[in-house]
């Protein structure tokens, strides 16, 4: 690609001797309130990557990883700031470039592969035309050029039929390919440095694989530096040479991976470490005790829908089975698309089974008129992956916790206070939040506000929806904690849909795996995870981060 980039004037030189692709000298960052007074959220951070290395920049939510990767490549909010230090490019100092400058070597130098491909993407030009955005603005290729070039792009991060999905947009590919196509752009000038922020965090564990293997490629193939921003301590174990772990903007260890996970020299690396799901106890999780009432009973489910007039309908979810002792954990298991959702919102009664049987607490679904499907949904109640987006912005925390009493029959506001008083309580949070609204809280507390407005009605089933696969890897221990005696004390029923098979084996007593709609191996999570016997279980083993060998 180098004769082809000419035009380009980055005032950045290209890499030579033992320069640093980035270094990063003292760098603080601070954010302004609303009274424009400055808060500093990254304090005098210094690091280094190497041609070639991969650097995993690692800590909780809010801990400055993101909004240092953002800093480097010039794109912080409005109200953020560049207080002091350096950040060197191939040696260049380009903190103090104005954005017109920065343009010039984003993309060219420096690329991003941001964490939510959907928001990323343009939702009205088809994705080729997103790529070739990058070509155009950066190279004099003729468009002809440009389009093959786009082509041979999407053919290298493993989209199948390039000349079709080039003329597809977001909407109609899954997240993976979506990720794919922000990769494709990302590397089609074969920048010095990738910058990957949570890129994989929302991916089932086959396609994260994947997506970690072709940027491992990518960077073998190149020289390109890559800069990982995770909370998901598995992934820096696979992919990074070196680990820098942040905490309140603060670095408070760097070294080599193998040093820094096995032998940590902080308390907060060793509590990061102790809350990671594959590092995590097991509650004593083996099989549901015998003799316990099936609470939730699935028979033959089969769930199709339309595609169009005249068009075959689509077969969802293919003859699945499963029964879930009550206060036991059943987990549902596969990558994108494989039926896990489309079952949720079955089992809560948001659309009927094309076949097969659905009983719950001893009420059977496709026997129930719409005022008995209403009262039903007092017995299961869903939370959703997102929290912020299930809870409605413009509501107090106490309105949303007891929003569903108000739906299913008369109960008195003291009777109300006391419900949601109690179970803040429960889901441990203080009182002083009720007066609050979502986005002032945090991603754990809101989705421990999720929670509580799931059992203000005292169901005896909760269907969890990826409800903790947004959570860094200390809250989301914290909330799993939380789950875990809600339904010892509660005696609730779990179903857990997830593509986090180290999330399953620690909190899931048993577990259905599906692929393509179908149920490939269904029993205990012990019996599954240690001798699975179908090879697309044996598969989403492999793939747990964490797994891979030594590089």
């Amino acid at each position: 690609m180098s004769d082809v980039l000419t035009d380009l004037d980055t005032d950045v030189p290209a890499q030579t001797g033992t320069v640093p692709v980035l270094e990063l000298v003292n760098l603080s960052v601070s954010y302004a309130d609303l009274h424009r007074k400055h808060r500093r959220v990254v304090h005098d951070v210094s690091l280094q990557i190497a041609p070639g290395e991969v650097l995993a920049l690692v800590g909780e939510s809010g801990s400055g990883k993101s909004t240092t990767a953002q800093a480097v490549i010039g794109l912080l909010a409005g109200n953020g700031r560049v207080e002091g230090g350096s950040i060197r490019l191939n040696g260049t100092d380009i903190a103090g470039w104005s954005q017109k400058r920065l343009e010039s070597i984003r993309g060219a130098k420096i690329a991003l592969i941001p964490q939510d491909p959907t928001s990323s993407l343009n939702p009205v030009l088809t994705v080729g035309a997103q790529v070739e955005e990058v070509l155009r603005l950066h190279t004099k290729l003729p468009k002809p050029a440009r389009r093959q070039r786009v082509l041979d792009l999407l053919s290298r991060v493993g989209i199948p039929e390039p000349e079709r999905r080039a003329r597809q947009y977001a909407h109609e590919l899954s997240g993976g390919m979506k990720q794919r196509v922000l990769i494709a752009a990302a590397i089609a000038l074969e920048p010095q440095l990738i910058i990957a922020d949570e890129a994989t965090s929302a991916l089932d564990v086959t396609v994260q694989r994947r997506i970690l293997d072709l940027i491992d490629d990518l960077r073998a193939d190149t020289g390109t530096a890559v800069l990982f921003v995770t909370h998901d301590l598995g992934v820096a174990a696979d992919r990074a040479d070196r680990v820098v772990v942040l905490n309140g903007g603060r670095i408070q260890e760097q070294g080599p991976t193998d040093r820094v996970l096995t032998n940590p020299s902080t308390d907060y690396t060793r509590q990061l470490l102790a809350d990671a799901p594959s590092n995590s106890p097991i509650f004593s999780r083996s099989a549901p005790k015998p003799g316990r009432v099936i609470t939730v009973e699935v028979a033959n489910l089969v769930q199709e829908f339309d595609t169009g007039r005249n068009q075959p309908r689509f077969r969802a979810v293919d003859d699945v089975s499963f029964q879930v002792p009550q206060g036991s954990t059943h987990a549902i298991v596969g990558e994108s698309g494989s039926g896990k959702t489309t079952t949720a919102r079955a089992l809560a009664g948001f659309q009927r089974p094309t076949s097969g049987s659905i009983s719950i607490s001893g009420h059977e679904l496709s026997g129930l008129d719409a005022k008995s499907l209403r009262q039903f949904r007092k017995h299961v109640q869903l939370v959703y992956q997102n929290p912020f987006t299930s809870l409605d912005p413009r509501q107090t925390i106490a309105r949303i916790i007891e929003e569903p009493l108000l739906n299913f029959g008369p109960v008195s506001r003291q009777e109300r206070l006391k419900a949601v008083r109690d179970l803040v309580h429960r889901v441990q949070l203080p009182e002083s939040l009720l007066a609050k609204h979502p986005r002032e809280l945090s991603g754990g507390q809101r989705q421990r506000v999720a929670i509580a407005r799931a059992l203000v009605l005292n169901p005896e089933v909760l269907i969890l929806d990826e409800a903790v696969s947004a959570l860094d890897v200390t809250v989301q221990a914290q909330i799993l904690t939380l789950l875990e005696g809600l339904q010892r004390e509660l005696d609730l029923t779990y179903v857990f849909i997830t593509h986090d098979l180290a999330v399953v084996r620690q909190i899931a007593d048993t577990v259905s795996v599906m692929s393509g709609g179908r149920q490939v191996e269904a029993g205990t999570v012990s019996d599954v995870f240690d001798t699975p016997q179908h090879h697309y279980t044996r598969e989403l083993i492999e793939a747990i981060p964490g797994n891979r060998k030594a590089k």
